[in-house]
């Protein structure tokens, strides 16, 4: 059975946007949504769109916002600020999971909080309100996304490269580096990757991309978090 979709409203006020419900419906509809009912459009396009956008957005941004950092520094920050496992946390932040349109076996296999989708989703955001409201409108929306993590270094560090991050709590806790197994679904042109990382004795976490790297990011961030939340509440 589907999960109850909430009130589009709220979605709304959170990207501060005026999107027609027509292009807000079609960024929340995933490809296994528009599978099961007789292969309506879904976001894909939209995505593709977006994706564009948000690269330009944030490489703008980098090279006036930061301008003693050279070529390289700025390509691997724009990388991190693009990743999946960055726009999964950006979908996170404004609840996006509840209003997605998802097929059964999405619903069934925790698609709601599979990074890919929710980054895929972010993206086909982005493009619509491109669509609706111009390339202003679309830029101004990615640098308000994306600054709470510019705004929280340690989280930051973690997102640019998890997997590092995650290796040095495992060290300080003095416990084994973490164990990484990736499994894979789909045909060869449209992959999925599911990653589980384990720290022993500390957390297990679990994480979805297009490639094993993705995948594997996505699960070292979910595991850093949830460390940290830990560490916080001690």
């Amino acid at each position: 059975m589907s999960a109850v979709i909430p009130d589009r409203a709220a979605l709304r006020a959170t990207l501060s946007v005026d999107v027609s419900p027509e292009l807000l419906e079609l960024a929340l509809t995933h490809r296994s949504y528009s599978y099961e009912h007789g292969n309506i459009p879904n976001n894909e396009r939209l995505e593709f769109l977006g994706d564009s956008i948000l690269g330009q957005a944030v490489t703008v941004m980098l090279y006036r916002d930061f301008p003693t950092l050279d070529e390289g520094e700025l390509a691997k920050r724009r990388a991190s600020l693009v990743s999946s496992v960055a726009l999964a946390e950006v979908a996170k932040s404004i609840d996006v999971g509840p209003h997605l349109l998802l097929g059964r076996g999405e619903e069934l296999t925790g698609g709601r909080e599979k990074s890919s989708i929710l980054a895929d989703t972010v993206e086909a955001l982005i493009g619509a309100v491109y669509l609706d409201a111009g390339g202003d409108a679309a830029t101004d929306l990615v640098l308000r996304l994306i600054s709470p993590l510019l705004a929280d270094p340690a989280r930051f560090g973690a997102a640019m490269d998890p997997k590092t991050s995650l290796q040095e709590v495992a060290a300080r806790a003095g416990v084994a580096a973490p164990e990484y197994a990736v499994t894979d679904t789909g045909p060869d042109h449209r992959k999925r990757f599911h990653a589980v990382v384990t720290v022993p004795g500390l957390v297990t976490a679990e994480g979805d991309g297009t490639s094993k790297k993705q995948a594997e990011m996505a699960a070292a961030l979910e595991a850093w978090t949830l460390l940290q939340a830990d560490s916080q509440r001690a």
